[in-house]
């Protein structure tokens, strides 16, 4: 089954789309939404942010504490990096012909 993802707008209750969707009579949809404002990415009206938008923004990234690793942490991260690495690569074929099936 395919998916297909249209932008809309609410108005009286119902959902005007920006396009047509091209989907026979009866088709049975699902509809995921947003309070005005607060869609995925920022505004959902179209228009740039506000002076105090980018201010809050910054402020908030500024907030955030930077993620540091002791020389400990770094090695066991690194070795597992590896490990797995290595089992993804001796695993490899028979995973890419089990994907190999589903397409048959």
């Amino acid at each position: 089954m395919s998916m297909i993802q249209v932008k809309g707008v609410i108005r009286a209750g119902r959902v005007e789309v920006d396009e047509p969707i091209d989907l026979p009579d009866g088709s049975v949809v699902t509809i995921t939404g947003y309070p005005r404002g607060e869609a995925l990415g920022g505004s959902d009206d179209g228009r740039p942010p506000t002076s105090e938008e980018i201010a809050a923004t910054l402020a908030a990234m500024d907030a955030i504490e930077p993620f540091e690793l002791t020389d400990e942490e770094w090695a066991a991260w690194d070795a597992e990096r590896r490990a797995r690495k290595e089992w993804e690569k001796a695993r490899f074929r028979e995973h890419a012909a089990a994907l190999g099936e589903m397409w048959e």
